[in-house]
């Protein structure tokens, strides 16, 4: 089977011009689709910036590499785990592990050049921030297998992919935990907002091969859904600001996010493909107006 082109692939640019084999590869790593680890990313940015990490641009370049890194080996992962299913999945059945194009052992090897990789980074991190990063092990191998298993696997992937503000955080600090706290309860909510905006591509392939989803869970509330999970999101950011940084000038920072959210929800067509994906893409946009908030209120 040759490489196809999936609907939310941005097969364009370099990836495109790749040999097949290795477009294969870079396929594998979803390095056609940069919005994964803008989401993974943007956490990382958050926990550095509200630390009072202002001018750490070595710092925020270096989680950037991290978040591109291991978020391709989460894909490749995944992709191991998830063979037999993806071929039942219309949207993921030519994925390379899935369609035979490249096999489990070459896929590990894969795996282990891009765990290298996120191991060159986590070693510019001090020791307590190298801890954390660890920690998140367990949870990213265990993401996988939370479709079979629950309904709301999207709360395992929020878990995993708002790690990054629990490891920017404490590169710079130890202290105001509750802080850290709520600026990480955010960012699970918001991650579940979006991948119930993504997992609307799925719903009834899902439902025939027989897995759980939060986009099956919350039926015909979908809209409803999503939009409590934001507006849980912007709470908890504002409580963080608020706990760090006591000024209510301080929460207006958070109000372009805000509205973006909400034209989000506002917007949002659950039976289109194509207005979902575009949707679930916006994110890269939110998670840098979420920034520019952590920004403003971490170095005032």
């Amino acid at each position: 089977m040759t490489a196809e082109i999936v609907p939310d692939s941005e097969h364009r640019g370099l990836v495109a011009r790749l040999p097949p084999r290795l477009r294969d590869y870079a396929q594998l790593a979803r390095f056609d689709r940069p919005i994964g680890w803008w989401l993974l990313y943007w956490p990382c940015a958050w926990g550095v910036l509200l630390a009072g990490g202002e001018g750490r641009w070595a710092l925020l370049g270096w989680l950037l590499l991290g978040a591109v890194a291991m978020r391709g080996a989460g894909c490749v992962y995944n992709d191991v785990v998830d063979a037999d299913l993806d071929r039942q999945v219309a949207r993921t059945a030519a994925r390379p592990v899935a369609s035979g194009r490249v096999s489990r052992k070459a896929a590990f090897a894969w795996l282990l050049a891009l765990c290298c990789i996120g191991l060159e980074v986590l070693l510019q991190l001090r020791w307590q921030a190298q801890l954390v990063a660890l920690a998140s092990l367990l949870p990213v191998a265990a993401y996988p297998f939370m479709k079979r298993i629950t309904w709301w696997p999207q709360a395992w992937l929020g878990l995993v992919f708002s790690w990054g503000a629990l490891v920017g955080w404490s590169e710079l600090r130890g202290d105001r935990i509750e802080v850290l706290a709520a600026l990480y309860a955010g960012a699970i909510c918001w991650v579940i907002g979006y991948d119930t905006i993504y997992a609307l591509q799925d719903r009834e392939d899902d439902a025939l091969v027989g897995i759980g989803s939060s986009a099956r869970a919350m039926g015909e509330h979908v809209h409803a859904g999503i939009g409590l999970f934001y507006a849980a999101a912007v709470g908890l950011w504002g409580l963080a600001f608020w706990l760090l940084r006591p000024d209510p000038l301080a929460l207006l920072a958070l109000a372009p996010a805000g509205l973006h959210l909400l034209w989000q929800v506002a917007t949002l067509n659950s039976g289109d493909g194509d207005n979902a994906l575009a949707r679930f893409r916006a994110n890269r946009s939110a998670g840098l107006l979420v920034a520019l908030a952590c920004w403003v209120v971490g170095n005032a």
